[in-house]
C-alpha cells in the first residue's frame, strides 16, 4: 500500500472514533434528561394521588382535608399501593419519599436513577397543598457522594 492509502485509513479510523465518542455522549445526556422528565411526571402523579386522598372524607378512607393522617407510612401506602408499610416508593425511574405531611401541605422528594455525563442524578421536590395540586418542582442535579 502507498503512503496516501495508509494516511486515508488512519484518518478514517480517527473520524469514526470521534463519531462514536460524540454519539455515546449524546445518548447519555439524552437518557439523563428522559429520566428527569419521568421523575417529574411520577412526582406530580404521586402529588395528585395525595391530593385525591386528602380531600376524600375520613369515613371513606381518606384524609378528610388533612395530610397528617396516621403518619407518612400510612399516607404513602394509601396513595401508592405498592408502598405498603413504607414511607417510600421505588420504580425504574427513581425513588420517591413522602418527606413532609402536615395539615395542609405534603412534600415528596424524588431522586432519579440515570446519571448524566458528570455522574449526577436528578432530584425533584414536589409540593401539594389542600387547595389543589400546586406542584412546585425544583430541579437540581445532585452529585453522587
Amino acid at each position: 500500500m502507498g503512503q496516501q492509502q495508509l494516511l486515508l485509513i488512519v484518518l478514517s479510523v480517527i473520524i469514526v472514533g470521534i463519531a462514536i465518542v460524540v454519539g455515546i455522549n449524546m445518548f447519555s445526556s439524552s437518557a439523563a434528561a428522559a429520566n428527569q422528565d419521568a421523575v417529574i411526571n411520577d412526582g406530580v402523579d404521586l402529588a395528585s394521588r395525595a391530593y385525591q386522598w386528602c380531600i376524600k372524607p375520613t369515613g371513606m378512607g381518606g384524609g378528610g382535608g388533612d395530610y397528617t393522617g396516621n403518619g407518612t407510612t400510612l399516607i404513602m401506602s394509601m396513595i401508592e399501593p405498592t408502598a405498603i408499610g413504607a414511607a417510600a416508593y421505588t420504580n425504574a425511574n427513581g425513588s420517591y419519599v413522602l418527606t413532609s405531611a402536615v395539615a395542609g401541605l405534603a412534600t415528596f422528594t424524588c431522586d432519579g436513577t440515570t446519571p448524566d455525563k458528570n455522574g449526577s442524578t436528578c432530584k425533584v421536590i414536589v409540593t401539594v397543598t389542600d387547595k389543589g395540586v400546586i406542584a412546585t418542582v425544583v430541579q437540581t442535579r445532585v452529585t453522587h457522594s
